[in-house]
């Protein structure tokens, strides 16, 4: 820390969102290792079989391994760090720190509207069988992809830069494993109402928007399965929804109780519980439950496994 005009002005943060015991420590080292290590390997294997596999070149794949590439930079935000914290130590530069909160953010924005362009896809296949080729076109489905990046790094850079306004003067101790915008906010020593608010306002237009359109795509989609008079055709429908329905409960869930909550409702141990369970432990379930929920994934997988080669001789469009 320096001096600077009588005043204490932070230059570090110190991350104690976990208990001192080195014994403890170790644990902890071990578990959130072996959870990157499964995150980076489970997801890279995604990106793999499908770029790899001719009959998964499709619009859902190619927004699966999207996703898949997405966690991979998602976990990678902070379990390195993290890491480094068991090891090493428990500080982190005032540019690191803010860093960190900026690709928090950029990817958990980006991850919301990745999803609801997933869950529109869904819509489309279901809803719109004899149009699904003309509006799930290659370029569209590039778009919805750029797009959800776009509205990431607006969303970030509109939470982040007026962080760079504020004094920091008094504790740099953040009670949390990572520098997640509400706990880096509740050290500044100067007024953050506004910092608040606009993250009151721009989270809830990136959450509710996002959110309403996997809420309006599985409610069209549920009434069209409805109509079907096959209760083998109900199943299949709706099976391949399901992997994409359990991650978004997973997602926004455990966001919403993060982020979302009152002030008064607040604690370090959920808060810190919470975070884990969309930054890092999602991440590492999607390609978990991807593999086991979708029989094509799976196969290519089984496929790659056995070392055959997953390119047919007929090539499929690629996206």
């Amino acid at each position: 820390m320096d001096n600077q005009n009588q005043t204490t002005i932070v230059t570090s943060f110190v991350l104690l969102g976990f208990s001192y015991n080195p014994t403890m420590q170790v644990f902890l080292f071990l578990i959130f290792s072996f959870m990157y290590v499964i995150t980076v390997l489970g997801n890279t294997m995604i990106v793999m079989v499908i770029k790899g596999s001719s009959n998964l070149h499709s619009p859902m794949y190619f927004f699966l391994s999207h996703l898949a590439f997405l966690d991979i930079c998602f976990s990678s935000v902070t379990v390195p760090k993290l890491l480094l914290i068991f090891s090493l130590s428990h500080a982190i530069s005032y540019n690191g720190c803010l860093t960190q909160m900026f690709f928090i953010i950029l990817t958990a924005g980006s991850e919301a509207y990745l999803l609801a362009a997933m869950a529109y896809d869904r819509f489309v296949a279901i809803c719109k069988p004899l149009h699904y080729v003309q509006i799930m076109s290659t370029s569209f489905c590039r778009w919805l992809v750029v797009g959800a990046w776009t509205i990431g790094f607006g969303y970030a850079m509109v939470n982040t830069l007026p962080v760079l306004k504020l004094s920091f003067c008094g504790s740099n101790i953040i009670r949390h494993f990572s520098c997640e915008f509400p706990s880096v906010l509740a050290l500044s020593c100067t007024d953050t109402f506004l910092n608040a608010m606009t993250l009151l306002t721009t989270g809830g237009a990136v959450g509710a928007s996002s959110f309403f359109i996997i809420l309006l795509s599985y409610i069209r989609i549920i009434s069209t399965i409805l109509k079907m008079h096959s209760a083998e055709a109900k199943r299949k429908t709706f099976s391949t929804c399901s992997s994409h329905l359990i991650v978004v409960i997973l997602y926004y869930g455990s966001g919403l109780f993060r982020y979302m909550r009152p002030k008064t409702a607040s604690s370090a141990i959920m808060d810190t519980l919470f975070s884990i369970q969309y930054s890092i432990s999602t991440p590492m379930l999607n390609p978990i439950i991807y593999s086991f929920k979708t029989r094509e994934v799976k196969e290519a997988i089984k496929k790659l496994m056995r070392c055959k080669p997953l390119i047919s001789p007929t090539n499929a469009v690629l996206y």
